[in-house]
């Protein structure tokens, strides 16, 4: 009998796998980094190649670190960073060009144009998006204007997709090309009311829709690993986005449940249930999950820096020599010192929308110490998701009661009491604080029948710590408008 589920995690700026028990805690982890390629201002990069060698040594990794063989594996899940897109050639199975990332603004100008001519209520109003860079849509247009591919493309002969989809199709040895809503929701070529990508959005970026992968529910078959990866097949059957999956692992099955992930990003979702709520306040609508033909739909705040901020203080300044050095010193200083740093390194996201803004740290004086830059950075993870609750809030309807977290940074007590204390609410730190994974495997899980229902994933939810707010309103009126005044001198702070 099949002991374990074990979950893909691509992300990023690393490759995990995890694997899991039916209790839902991780018998063993693996994970790799691989190289953030930077070719021009605003553009990111990843090889697909690094990402597949990463992921796939980590899923052997982790095997041989729990001592078990394929057979002792129920199914795969797969989770990934989402708008990250990857052309390949499908007879060779080869990557056309480098992935082009989430966080990349090269399609910004595109994105103006679209904007100039109209399109944007139409876009919206189909897929729950804005036109923005960040989306995968604009991306592929790119890409196959770059390589002149799409006379290629409408043959079948180029493939397209997320993360997810480009690993599926490793990971199968080439057998099957599908996604599932929520990352397909995520592309600006998807109606998340027909749940089928559309026409008219295929048509305005020039996209062949034989170049799309089929897409299936989250939870169900996606096939099996070539034999030859894990020495026999295993199904896979489960795939999220990483967002969604961390929503799924926390257990947000109730419409107004939200849950935040502090990672690269800062991603906060709220379950609106069964039918999309239209968002007023510069956030997105967006696929939760579809299970057995049905869909759950999300409010989404996507905020694009969130723990690169501190990846930028380790690499970019050498102010820390690793991420968790952070926590150490900003509590070398009892505040940021009348700071801010608003990390607009690739643009701003909800809510404010504004690929042009770029980065930015004031209210420095000749006093100001590498102590409170490390503060404002952790801190500017906390007033960026502050903007985004209260977007949802008006666009809900909903006061929020409580606040789920997980992801890295959120073993950094400072952020989360500092988060309590910004949003005047209650934060919940998960004992297991990889949900991203954990979503994936439940996702892969409950399609083979390794958990029965949605009732077993939320029993296994446990509390490792909840966090009480401990400012007064005065202070924190005080560091909101501070922070405002900050982020309107970071807009459009480059030309188009």
């Amino acid at each position: 009998m099949s002991k374990y589920v074990l979950a893909l995690d691509q992300g990023t700026t690393s490759s995990r796998s995890i694997l899991f028990r039916k209790n839902g805690k991780s018998v063993a982890v693996a994970q790799k980094e691989f190289p953030q390629l930077f070719p021009s201002p605003g553009h990111v990069e990843h090889d697909p190649e690094a990402i597949w060698k990463t992921q796939l040594a980590t899923a052997k990794n982790v095997l041989r670190k729990a001592k078990a063989k394929a057979g002792d594996v129920a199914a795969i899940g797969i989770t990934n960073q989402r708008e990250t897109v990857v052309l390949w050639d499908k007879s060779t199975g080869k990557p056309i060009d480098n992935a082009y990332v989430w966080q990349s603004r090269i399609t910004a100008k595109l994105c103006d144009r679209l904007k100039a001519k109209g399109l944007e209520p139409m876009v919206t109003k189909k897929t729950g998006l804005v036109l923005d860079p960040y989306f995968s849509g604009t991306k592929i247009k790119y890409l196959l204007d770059k390589h002149k591919l799409r006379a290629r493309a409408r043959k079948g002969e180029i493939l397209c997709g997320t993360i997810d989809t480009f690993l599926l199709w490793r990971l199968t040895g080439g057998q099957v090309h599908a996604t599932d809503p929520s990352n397909a929701s995520r592309t600006l070529l998807f109606n998340i009311h027909t749940q089928k990508w559309d026409d008219e959005l295929l048509k305005m970026l020039g996209v062949p829709r034989a170049m799309l992968p089929e897409v299936r529910d989250s939870s169900g078959d996606f096939g099996v690993t070539d034999k030859k990866l894990f020495g026999s097949e295993i199904p896979i059957a489960g795939i999220a986005g990483d967002q969604q999956a961390a929503t799924f692992g926390q257990g947000c099955f109730q419409p107004g449940m939200v849950k935040n992930t502090y990672g690269t990003g800062c991603f906060l979702l709220m379950n609106t249930g069964s039918k999309p709520v239209p968002s007023s306040n510069g956030l997105l609508t967006t696929v939760g999950w579809r299970i057995n033909g049905e869909t759950t739909y999300c409010l989404e705040g996507s905020v694009f820096v969130g723990g690169a901020a501190v990846q930028w203080l380790r690499d970019g300044l050498g102010l820390i020599k690793k991420s968790s050095d952070v926590e150490k010193l900003a509590a070398t200083e009892p505040d940021a010192g009348g700071t801010y740093l608003v990390p607009a390194f690739v643009g701003l996201g909800a809510p404010y929308w504004d690929p042009y803004a770029r980065g930015i740290y004031v209210g420095i004086e000749r006093g100001t110490t590498a102590g409170h830059m490390a503060r404002a950075t952790v801190e500017s993870m906390a007033y960026q998701t502050a903007d985004v609750v209260k977007a949802m809030a008006q666009d809900s309807g909903l006061r929020l009661r409580g606040l789920r977290v997980d992801g890295g940074a959120t073993t950094n007590d400072a952020l989360m009491q500092f988060q309590s204390n910004l949003l005047g609410t209650r934060l919940k730190r998960p004992l297991v604080a990889e949900t991203t994974a954990l979503g994936a495997a439940y996702l892969a899980g409950l399609a083979v029948g390794f958990w029965k229902t949605q009732k077993d994933v939320t029993s296994n939810w446990a509390l490792d710590r909840e966090f009480a707010p401990k400012m007064t309103p005065a202070q924190r009126r005080k560091g909101l408008a501070g922070w405002a005044s900050a982020v309107e001198r970071s807009k459009a702070w480059i030309k188009p």
